[in-house]
């Protein structure tokens, strides 16, 4: 399947356009775009409406069902289009949206702008079940807004045939992937989106390990969006490192590979390595490529490669219908082993309660290493004014690739990006 964290990205693009936010990371082509696009009629005479991805329906429907005949209520679970967000805001506000859906952590932002989501009544025993982190994603000013079901962020993929121990730096990476490439194993070191437009999201682990930082953090460990790090000394000085692996440095970062062709290029077996997230893996297995998983290394001497983290939660609507029985079927009926572990049977990507976890690594070992890649994660931002910030971060990264001047791009793209934080 292909990933949800593709539609977190997309989201903050289109939240604007509904008067509301989300986020753009330039994820670029790998999400998928054939799901149906719910209607606002659909499921009217429903007493439980659910709006959720086609993967996670398949999950979320016989748990509903059986909440439905054990409550002698009809619950209707529609499959959602990608712009769920936009969809959901606007239909919230016309009183005919879902009563619960299932969107990424940076909903949190653009939907308490709008107030589109009510808190969950969730004690300490319920979130002590969950990783500190996950529930940290969709809380906000003391209350808990949203379910956690399932993590995404980056990892390393390898080709052990090409690539057989895991490098420690990216200078490994590089070194070890063009041999491959020199030895005619493969034909490329690393597969990484870029593209013509950029790809803010797959690009953040080398730079906040190159020490460059979106914003600066506060001492609770939250953004300070005062204080924005792009076009400081130290984005530059990161920016260089990416320029020397770009077109007119090792090559090893080439505009030619974006959201559409990245998982391909490892899958078929032209690249040593791949960073990706949990919706490459399918298509990995599926390719029998010898395999590992690592987290994204470092720079040699550098930062740990932070790469972001998203979350998938389910959210209740304000203007539910009937928002008792949204409330009890989140809070209780999805709320179990049972139902998290259905989820990600469903829709795999390593669970964020802590108990399921630790069971379904057991059982796959690429899930534990999977969630491993987090361990220096940062939220993916939820602000509504990051509409502003992924593109032009974004098309600096893909014309440095491309041989542009890390300072001026840089210097340049800081104060697009700091009139977009003062507009907020």
């Amino acid at each position: 399947m292909r990933s949800r964290l593709l539609a977190l990205i997309a989201l903050t693009a289109l939240l604007p356009t509904a008067a509301c936010s989300g986020g753009d990371g330039g994820k670029g082509g790998e999400e998928n775009q054939n799901e149906a696009k719910p209607s606002a009629s659909a499921g009217a005479n429903a007493q439980l409406v659910i709006w959720t991805s086609e993967a996670a329906s398949r999950a979320v429907t016989p748990i509903a069902q059986k909440f439905g005949q054990e409550n002698g209520i009809t619950v209707d679970v529609q499959v959602i289009a990608a712009d769920l967000a936009a969809t959901a805001i606007t239909a919230n506000q016309a009183g005919n949206g879902p009563d619960i859906l299932t969107l990424p952590n940076d909903f949190l932002g653009g939907a308490l702008q709008n107030g589109t989501i009510k808190p969950l009544s969730l004690g300490a025993a319920d979130l002590n079940a969950y990783e500190k982190s996950a529930v940290a994603s969709v809380s906000r000013n003391g209350q808990v807004w949203a379910l956690p079901y399932g993590m995404e962020n980056l990892v390393l993929y390898r080709n052990t045939k090409a690539a057989p121990d895991a490098p420690a730096t990216v200078e490994e990476l590089v070194s070890t992937g063009q041999a491959a490439v020199k030895k005619g194993t493969v034909k490329r070191a690393l597969s990484l989106p870029v593209g013509q437009e950029g790809d803010a999201y797959h690009m953040h682990p080398f730079f906040t390990s190159a020490g460059g930082s979106l914003f600066a953090m506060d001492a609770s460990g939250q953004y300070d969006t005062t204080k924005v790090g792009i076009g400081t000394p130290e984005s530059i000085a990161a920016a260089k490192k990416i320029a020397a692996l770009g077109e007119k440095g090792s090559k090893v970062l080439s505009r030619s590979i974006d959201g559409s062709n990245a998982i391909a290029q490892f899958t078929e077996g032209n690249a040593a390595y791949l960073i990706s997230g949990p919706w490459a893996l399918a298509d990995i297995r599926k390719s029998k490529i010898p395999y590992d998983i690592t987290p994204v290394p470092p720079f040699r001497g550098g930062q740990p490669a932070a790469p972001f983290l998203g979350v998938q939660a389910f959210w209740m609507l304000s203007n539910a219908k009937n928002p008792a029985f949204a409330e009890e079927f989140v809070t209780r009926a999805m709320n179990t082993p049972e139902a998290m572990t259905a989820m990600y049977e469903q829709d795999p990507r390593p669970p964020v309660r802590s108990d399921v976890l630790a069971a379904v690594s057991a059982k796959d070992a690429d899930m534990g290493k999977l969630a491993a890649g987090a361990k220096n994660a940062t939220l993916l931002p939820d602000f509504p004014f990051m509409a502003g910030v992924w593109p032009p971060l974004g098309q600096a990264y893909a014309i440095i690739v491309g041989g542009a001047d890390p300072a001026s791009t840089m210097t340049k793209t800081g104060k697009t990006i700091e009139n977009a934080v003062r507009a907020k």
